[in-house]
């Protein structure tokens, strides 16, 4: 039986101009879905395992359309509650050279920020599951999500289920402080922290020696030591972070660190040419949760992590479409691009 992975999010309609066209020389967007919780079940379905995206969409034709792309990749959609008025949207204008990538939400009074402590029956949802993973966006969302946040992972630790946040600080949703207070009550029941190069910082004050962000540099010793402390201080099993140093918005060096408490272990770095950017860290969660629960080693976990993400680099869209076969090509060296006969 496929180990089954349960994640608890928003899924959005996401509006994009064509290409590289700016929201005021639009007339038309594309119109896909995407969302971190629901990126994470797609990326796992398409690794061959039983995935489960539970959230609340209101009882319209866009919401089907939404819940129908996830069925179209095997995510199991039983568990989704419908009601409420409306779905979130964001609008995405991707970057290019020096001009950064942009993102308007439109998500207020969406469906599942109205969400309440008894919509979620997580014995229920969590029957068989191995493995719980959720972000620091849900608990943004609305004024119930902390609580129901917290409900479910202790229900999930409760059951012996392997659990996973990423940290995923999202400024226009809430302070820094809010995200501090909020994540800091949740710590406790998490296993697996997830973080970008610049969320410890955001959320816990945790900043790594000599990296300058703005700048590209990227201090891998820093972020060590960053673990180290997180570690230290929050009591999680293992941290993972991704480094990306962004030479353009269209050009970035894309590698890895992960700390089981014992030994630190590094990834390749990837020099990468980005088509889309956004999903690229809910594509590096996958990979880690799948390298886990494959048991790989150490070093195996986070190469396979960051090969997935940096994939996920190459697609156009929220959703990292690619199996778990091309990742491991990837790891394996096969770098150049060649046409596959």
């Amino acid at each position: 039986m496929a180990k089954k992975i349960v994640t608890f999010g928003e899924i959005m309609l996401r509006l994009a101009p064509d290409n590289y066209l700016r929201f005021n020389q639009v007339d038309h967007y594309e119109a896909t879905f995407g969302g971190a919780e629901a990126n994470v079940c797609v990326s796992l379905s398409n690794y061959g395992y039983d995935t489960s995206f539970i959230s609340i969409l209101p009882n319209n034709d866009i919401a089907q359309c939404a819940i129908n792309t996830l069925r179209k990749f095997n995510v199991n959609t039983d568990n989704i509650l419908r009601k409420g008025n409306r779905i979130g949207i964001y609008f995405c204008e991707k970057g290019a050279s020096e001009r950064p990538s942009k993102v308007i939400y439109d998500r207020k009074g969406s469906s599942i920020s109205c969400a309440k402590l008894e919509d979620f029956d997580w014995d229920k949802i969590f029957d068989n599951a191995s493995w719980f993973h959720l972000t620091g966006i849900t608990p943004a969302l609305g004024e119930n999500l902390p609580n129901i946040c917290m409900e479910a992972l202790k229900k999930a630790k409760e059951k012996n289920i392997n659990t996973s946040l990423d940290l995923n600080y999202r400024k226009k949703l809430w302070s820094k402080d809010e995200a501090k207070e909020s994540i800091t009550k949740l710590c406790p029941y998490i296993d697996i922290l997830i973080s970008n190069e610049e969320d410890a910082k955001d959320v816990f004050g945790i900043e790594a020696k000599d990296t300058n962000i703005d700048d590209g540099k990227i201090n891998v010793e820093g972020y060590k030591e960053v673990a180290k402390e997180l570690i230290e201080k929050y009591h999680f099993e293992k941290v993972a972070i991704t480094l990306r140093e962004s030479f353009s918005a269209n050009d970035n060096a894309w590698s890895s660190v992960l700390y089981d408490n014992k030994n630190f272990y590094i990834s390749k770095k990837y020099n990468m040419h980005i088509v889309d950017r956004v999903g690229g860290g809910d594509a590096f969660a996958a990979g880690l949760i799948s390298g886990f629960l494959d048991e790989l080693n150490m070093q195996d976990i986070i190469e396979f992590a960051s090969a997935s993400s940096c994939l996920k680099h190459s697609i156009q869209g929220d959703f990292n479409l690619v199996s778990k076969e091309e990742v491991q090509s990837l790891v394996k060296g096969n770098i150049r691009g060649r046409v596959q006969r």
